[in-house]
């Protein structure tokens, strides 16, 4: 690849994977909101300051595992395939975001509803 065609791959990819990054990041926060509520106010109980540290970090976790998708955008656009990648990409998005989106809910679950009684 020239230098143009790199700048060019991910200036796309920037524009296709960052406006869905708070699409993912809201999708996730729903999650937790959602337990949260569930497990209401037992769920109250969970929210330390450690708690709240740790959901944190489990947050900017989940953003690390977000740009693994720019490595797979990158190389697949490198490739012969970039036309149909462009098309099809969005699945995996849908992909990753329910990947995420079940992880999310077995933290949330251990979180905020082992604090029933």
């Amino acid at each position: 690849m020239d230098t143009s065609t790199v700048r060019e791959s991910v200036t796309d990819a920037m524009k296709f994977w960052e406006p869905l990054r708070l699409i993912y990041n809201g999708a996730l926060a729903i999650i937790v909101i959602t337990y949260f509520m569930a497990g209401y106010p037992k769920s109250r109980e969970a929210l330390t300051v450690d708690a709240v540290f740790f959901l944190f970090i489990l947050a900017v976790l989940a953003n690390v595992a977000y740009c693994a998708a720019y490595i797979v955008d990158l190389f697949v656009q490198a490739s012969g395939f970039r036309a149909e990648w462009r098309r099809f990409r969005w699945v995996l998005f849908l992909i990753g975001l329910t990947f995420a989106g079940i992880l999310t809910r077995f933290f949330a679950l251990g979180f905020f509803l082992s604090t029933r009684s």
